[in-house]
């Protein structure tokens, strides 16, 4: 037995030094280049990283995407095989991407063909018109081609809004748009002032946020404050559990909103922390607690860089109690290293990648990478994509254009795999659940050069650095007292694995 145990420890100690590297390299239309590398004993230049093997590290989670209707209308532009084809590549635990968990919404979210909910009859509190055959006819049959390649498949839920009768506004969005019917009047409740300015561009996605966002909080809250619409709501969050559940699809993880700091002219809702607060303590939590304590509640998604309004929801020790981790997107993350010491206890998840503009190129690629690097260095343990597969420039119902990983061509039928997926391939085909965060330096440190290292379940060593500069950059990191030295060439990704 003690020779097995000393063997076993040398077999883990010499994968872990390992000495030599498989290295993979991405630059614009070359994709995914394999060469080898091997350690040195000689540092090329001053190491940005030194890993020593002792390192804790956060424990990496899951790798997953999100099901939404413009998506399968755009998946069932492709053929079976096709359609198998990008299945296989997305949800194989042998495929490129290797994600193993799903996002849905309940109700539409901005994906949505139009919008929708799953109980439309006025004053249904006691949800016996609540269904969710839409569901049924769009995002099931997704979930469910995942399934295929994926057996193990898990859900997490959050609507974008509520059904409209639940709100003050009694319509889906929070303000008026050309693109919905809401009467500009209604833009009043959200800050309830006359003659209040909104700034369109506060909203857009490369608009001027002047650096917060939100830069004004709503008000009051869109959802209705009595204890039995809050209850019915909390009561909603369940059956759709439920009836997700008799689909074959289990739903392990729910956040009472998306973007509650988004004021959306698409389905959406806001929230002021006091009604965070009432909804998810009072209501949400002790009836997911009853009826579903396999389903792990969550607070989020925080998608605003006002650190002092999540720290006025999470500070709070009841939902502390409550909730098992914090869903971050878009702006949050720039809070996520004073959130993490903050809030040691909880996890943290990217709940949403960003989503583009449309242009589906290398610079949204190199921004992608940059956010796996930022979100998972700073201890982010899960990571959702948008959107994985649209049509052409992926326009939305309400007039704006998103990225996904996979584009394909309406009049033609041709799908191609945009410059984004292999970015998170450089991620995620190789960061297998139970993967330790060992190490990572920021692109602003190093000039333009983000780089992370995990260590994988069998120990073996995962570098994943880019060149986001217009020169060849070199690099060396320190892994147990050997040198791994790059070189990088311009607008490149890079991913090494010990062998």
């Amino acid at each position: 037995m003690k020779k097995a145990i000393i063997l076993m420890s040398l077999v883990v100690s010499m994968t872990a030094a390992a000495q030599t590297y498989t290295h993979y390299t991405t630059t614009e239309g070359r994709e995914w280049q394999e060469s080898k590398a091997s350690l040195s004993g000689k540092a090329a230049t001053e190491p940005v990283l030194t890993i020593t093997g002792k390192e804790q590290g956060v424990v990496f989670r899951a790798w997953g995407t999100t099901f939404n209707e413009l998506d399968w209308d755009a998946f069932n532009l492709l053929s079976r095989d096709e359609q198998d084809e990008v299945m296989r590549n997305l949800f194989s635990p042998t495929g490129d991407l290797r994600f193993t968990h799903g996002r849905v919404s309940m109700n539409a979210n901005d994906y949505a063909r139009s919008w929708y909910s799953c109980d439309d009859v006025v004053g249904d509190l006691g949800l016996h018109y609540f269904n969710i055959e839409r569901d049924k006819r769009n995002i099931i049959p997704l979930a469910r081609a995942a399934q295929k390649y994926c057996p193990q498949l898990q859900l997490f839920m959050s609507p974008w809004s509520p059904p409209t009768w639940m709100k003050i506004n009694q319509d889906y969005c929070v303000l008026s748009s050309p693109y919905n019917s809401q009467p500009k009047e209604k833009d009043y409740l959200l800050y309830m002032e006359q003659d209040t300015h909104y700034d369109a561009d506060e909203m857009k996605l490369l608009g001027d946020r002047n650096g917060v966002f939100p830069r004004r909080l709503a008000a009051q809250d869109y959802f209705i404050q009595e204890p039995r619409y809050l209850q019915s709501y909390a009561n909603m969050f369940c059956r759709f559990i439920d009836l997700y559940a008799e689909q074959g699809l289990p739903i392990t993880k729910v956040m009472y909103q998306n973007e509650a700091y988004s004021y959306t002219p698409y389905p959406g809702c806001a929230w002021t922390a006091e009604g965070t607060l009432r909804f998810n303590n009072e209501y949400l939590a002790p009836t997911l607690a009853k009826l579903h304590p396999e389903v792990e509640l969550w607070i989020g998604t925080f998608n605003t860089n006002r650190l002092d309004y999540v720290e006025k929801i999470i500070d709070n020790p009841t939902l502390q109690a409550n909730v098992k981790g914090i869903g971050t997107q878009w702006e949050c993350r720039e809070n996520l290293p004073q959130m993490r010491l903050r809030y040691p206890n909880l996890r943290f998840m990217v709940s949403e990648s960003e989503c583009g503009n449309g242009a589906m190129d290398w610079a949204a690629a190199e921004h992608t990478f940059f956010l796996l690097s930022d979100n998972l260095g700073n201890g982010c343990d899960e990571y959702y994509n948008w959107n994985f597969i649209l049509a052409d420039k992926g326009l939305s119902t309400w007039g704006w254009t998103q990225n996904a990983l996979i584009q394909v061509d309406s009049q033609t039928r041709r799908m191609r795999y945009t410059p984004e997926y292999y970015a998170y391939k450089h991620f995620s085909h190789f960061i297998a659940p139970g993967s330790k965060m060992q190490g990572y330096v920021p692109r602003e440190q190093t000039k333009g050069m983000p780089v992370i290292v995990f260590q994988r379940p069998d120990k073996r060593y995962v570098i994943i650095a880019g060149n986001q500069t217009d020169e060849q950059r070199t690099a060396t990191i320190c892994l147990d007292k050997k040198y791994l030295n790059m070189t990088l060439p311009a607008h490149s990704m890079h991913s090494y694995i010990a062998k």
